[in-house]
């Protein structure tokens, strides 16, 4: 990997143009430690370093572009929320987040279950050992074979997407022989207030059966007639990145009058209550995330008097933190490849990455945070966008950020909070190479997904 000096080179003639965008920050070289893992800081000669090591080590170890993983922060997230839930809740962590056998290892020996969503995924997920009856498998439309998969391995709950679905696992365990416990996932029409396409309580959208006119309650009289069912509890996710409670009160309260519709028809109590996850975090310093000891207590509090208020025992709360868990504890690590200023707007400061590593931004008009990293800088903060090396003009990393003035080809920036839906979501648009999972701790560092190469791409290329 090339570093060129800091050659000159134009500049805007004012380096803050006007626009609609934040103030810069005082000090570009501080680190905002809401959006940074807890190791993350800066040694003495200003270079960036995560688990006792710094970014320029990794850098030429492991070449750019690459996700840097901080186990430690990962271990203490996923324990933090653990603790907060305590023995008498179970939180199934979002594998879709980002999912690898190192990971699948550390969740088994931090207590937490496993959400998947795939055979991909629940391969995975046993692959690296973890037991079967603490993973739960999602999907709006999971194929028989792996429907058979995880009844055969004994996952320890199917959540049922349909009405098809319903038959369709209750055949595939009848005829191996086997009860499959299983929830009933249900939309119930609220609205969270986040991007549109990751909002998936309201009715229009293809997850759950609606509450609405009766359909959640058909489809659990019919799941409990079935010999192969043995039907657990109600399922309910209202979206993904909510900062606001309010969204998961009123979900709860219609999941808790459907317990008790339930109750009232059938003589059942059922044990469990699955509110799923979508907690947010920081992506920049406007972001301000609720700690999981008080989500726990909210959540717990909430579905508590809605119990109360309708005689019926509190079920068993689970959750399903994926984003919350991963999403801090990485950074994407890239080298600046060409810094072009455009007079009277902004710079736009070209990496060797872009939306085949975080198709986010692209997506859903995700906003992130950038730092310089192999260095500190006393220059004029400088408004940028930072894209890719795409063809593609939708190629946007960072929206609108400041870097300092003297930025240049060869320095190596960061974007934090990158754990979640980035690695997962990578496409080799352009047949770009996706990058490695590094993860570090402890002044050590290891690839846990290592770096594509051409000779995987031609080895899929069979034509």
């Amino acid at each position: 990997m090339s570093r060129s000096a800091h050659p000159a080179g134009p500049r805007h003639a004012d380096v803050v143009p006007e626009g609609h965008y934040s103030a810069p920050p005082a000090d570009l070289n501080a680190l905002d430690t809401k959006v940074w893992a807890h190791t993350v800081g800066r040694d003495a000669d200003g270079v960036v370093t995560v688990g006792g090591i710094d970014v320029k080590r990794l850098a030429e170890e492991f070449g750019t572009p690459a996700y840097i993983l901080d186990e430690e922060d990962f271990r203490i997230r996923a324990r933090a929320w653990r603790t907060a839930f305590g023995h008498d809740a179970d939180v199934f962590y979002a594998g879709k987040a980002f999912l690898s056998r190192a990971v699948v290892r550390w969740l088994h020996e931090e207590g937490l279950n496993l959400d998947v969503c795939s055979g991909g995924e629940l391969a995975t997920a046993l692959s690296a050992g973890m037991p079967a009856e603490r993973i739960a498998f999602h999907g709006n439309n999971k194929s028989a074979e792996e429907i058979e998969r995880a009844v055969r391995a004994g996952v320890g709950r199917i959540v049922l997407d349909s009405f098809q679905e319903i038959v369709r696992v209750a055949h595939l365990a009848q005829s191996l022989g086997k009860r499959q416990q299983v929830q009933i996932r249900v939309t119930v029409g609220v609205e969270a207030h986040t991007h549109e396409f990751i909002a998936t309580a309201h009715e229009d959208q293809k997850f759950g059966i609606p509450l609405a006119g009766g359909q959640a309650a058909e489809a659990v009289r019919r799941a409990l007639q079935l010999d192969g069912l043995e039907v657990i509890g109600i399922h309910s996710h209202i979206g993904s990145q909510i900062f606001d409670m309010s969204g998961f009160e009123v979900a709860a309260h219609r999941v808790v009058g459907l317990l008790k519709d339930i109750r009232d028809e059938h003589g059942v109590e059922l044990p469990e209550i699955d509110l799923g996850g979508g907690l947010g975090i920081a992506y920049t310093s406007d972001d301000d995330p609720r700690e999981p000891h008080e989500i726990a207590k909210a959540l717990t509090e909430i579905v508590s008097r809605a119990c109360d208020a309708a005689r019926l025992r509190t079920p068993r709360i689970s959750v399903e933190p994926g984003r919350a868990i991963v999403g801090p504890t990485a950074f994407t690590l890239y080298e600046v490849g060409t810094v072009k200023p455009l007079d009277g707007l902004r710079t736009y400061v070209s990496v060797d990455g872009g939306m085949s590593d975080n198709i986010r931004t692209a997506l859903y008009d995700a906003e992130y945070s950038v730092a310089l990293v192999s260095r500190t800088s006393g220059a004029a903060p400088m408004l940028c966008r930072v894209v890719g090396k795409h063809c593609e003009s939708g190629d946007i990393v960072v929206k609108d950020a400041f870097l300092p003035a003297d930025l240049a080809p060869g320095d190596l920036i960061a974007v934090p909070a990158t754990g979640a839906y980035c690695r997962s979501m990578a496409s080799n648009y352009n047949h770009v190479l996706r990058p490695p999972v590094v993860a570090v701790r402890d002044g050590e560092a290891r690839v846990i997904v290592r770096r594509e190469t051409e000779e995987d791409l031609l080895r899929l290329d069979v034509g």
